[in-house]
């Protein structure tokens, strides 16, 4: 099978390099790509948000899969003219991608659905913000009602911090604060069967401590030993299964990756968010952790076909994904410094560590960084303690200058808390 994976970050760099061991597939392309994804697939050029453009380099390809990696393009209808042209496309149609695409029609399905998550308000007006603030009350949860790259959340004490950002968003979602660790959940589905991916956890916040602004994610890891063993029953019978259910029955069924938000609170499991496709950077650990074969699974969601796919096999493994950020970021990131150390990872620290690009390009025969998060130093290990330190030993050979990474990602874990 000939495989064309839409997108050029970490996710997809995951995916492609997942999809180039799996031996069915003969023939692996990206578009757009980045310079490490160039090393396990075909790049090729194309507008991600034209669905048309897709479609026609799909066919020009021969492609027997398409796999959409981003929410933008999915949001944007790349699904919808996918299908129409004939081909399998794993990613969900526009319609079902608003689970993603609006927090408030996310809100409006789990409701429908009796999916449990924190009670909110959608606002439009100042006086409505302003009375849901007061309803809340500190920590205030404020949420940009559409697409904002991971970074469209603020979780502040600050009143005046929360109120801003309210007004400048078009709508937005403002909730109760949900106590309790985060989870992150995939699961694949073809509308009708749902099957759950291994749990992960990922890290916000810039910084060490989970402090600084919220990002699109600084590392990751799984699995999760502090986690209930019945989580994932637990959630595919409350939150997933449900959810799809709902979508199915408003004529709109929801067919990719479903990737469920979660808060284990005090008073059990709540969906902070859902979103429409692999989360990044969880990807990077779940995949690692994933011994079956990849490309047949999203064939059969594509084909409606997945409840002939036997159960998921699994690594023993635990694995830790680690992402190396360009200078101040999530702000506006420098971005043309020039990457080195690359060749040493795969030199010293192979196969047990790697690093997947995300913002990078190359320059000559440099590669360089082209956007906010650049790399994702990934590395499994028999357990989260030596993952972490295989993560972080490739992490010190990276050179990036003005980089940031945070030290603390999967620390806790790793010492039993």
């Amino acid at each position: 099978m000939k495989v064309l994976v839409i997108g050029g970050g970490a996710r997809e760099h995951a995916l492609c390099r997942s999809l180039s061991l799996d031996p069915d597939v003969s023939a692996l392309y990206c578009a757009p790509g980045n310079a490490g994804i160039a090393e396990v697939a075909e790049l090729r050029p194309v507008d991600a948000l034209d669905g048309d453009a897709v479609a026609r380099l799909a066919t020009e390809l021969g492609a027997g899969l398409v796999v959409v990696g981003p929410e933008a393009p999915l949001v944007a209808g790349v699904a919808d003219a996918v299908r129409a042209a004939g081909i399998p496309v794993f990613g969900p149609s526009a319609e079902a991608a608003r689970l993603e695409g609006s927090k408030a029609f996310a809100k409006d399905v789990m409701a429908g659905a009796g999916v449990p998550t924190a009670r909110s308000y959608v606002c439009t007006t100042p006086a409505e913000v302003d009375e849901a603030l007061d309803a809340f009350g500190a920590p205030y949860v404020v949420k940009d009602d559409g697409l904002a790259a991971g970074k469209g959340v603020v979780v502040t004490d600050d009143r005046a911090a929360a109120r801003a950002h309210a007004l400048a968003c078009d709508r937005v979602v403002i909730e109760e604060f949900l106590d309790g660790p985060e989870v992150s959940l995939f699961a694949i589905t073809d509308g009708v069967t749902v099957l759950p991916l291994q749990p992960a956890q990922d890290f916000k916040r810039a910084l060490d401590g989970d402090e600084g602004p919220n990002t699109g994610g600084m590392g990751a890891y799984s699995p999760l030993p502090w986690a209930d063993p019945k989580l994932v029953d637990e959630v595919m019978a409350s939150v997933l299964q449900p959810t799809v259910d709902e979508l199915r029955r408003r004529g709109t069924p929801f067919s990719g990756l479903l990737y469920a938000g979660l808060a284990i609170t005090s008073r059990g499991v709540r969906v902070i968010e859902f979103n429409a496709r692999f989360g990044d950077p969880e990807t990077q650990v779940v995949l690692a952790r994933l011994r079956t074969p990849l490309a047949g699974v999203l064939l059969n969601a594509a084909l409606g076909t997945l409840d002939a796919e036997p159960p998921l096999s699994w690594r023993e493994d635990a694995a830790v994904t680690v992402v190396i950020a360009s200078h101040n970021y999530p702000e506006t990131p420098r971005t043309g410094d020039p990457i080195e150390g690359l060749a040493e990872v795969a030199a010293e620290d192979a196969p047990e560590a790697y690093v997947l690009h995300a913002g990078t390009r190359r320059d000559g025969d440099a590669v360089v960084s082209a956007g906010g998060r650049v790399l994702s130093v990934t590395a499994t290990g028999s357990d989260l303690a030596q993952a972490r330190e295989r993560a972080y030993k490739a992490v010190a050979r990276i050179r990036l200058a003005g980089s940031q990474y945070r030290t603390d990602i999967a620390a806790r874990a790793a010492e039993g808390r």
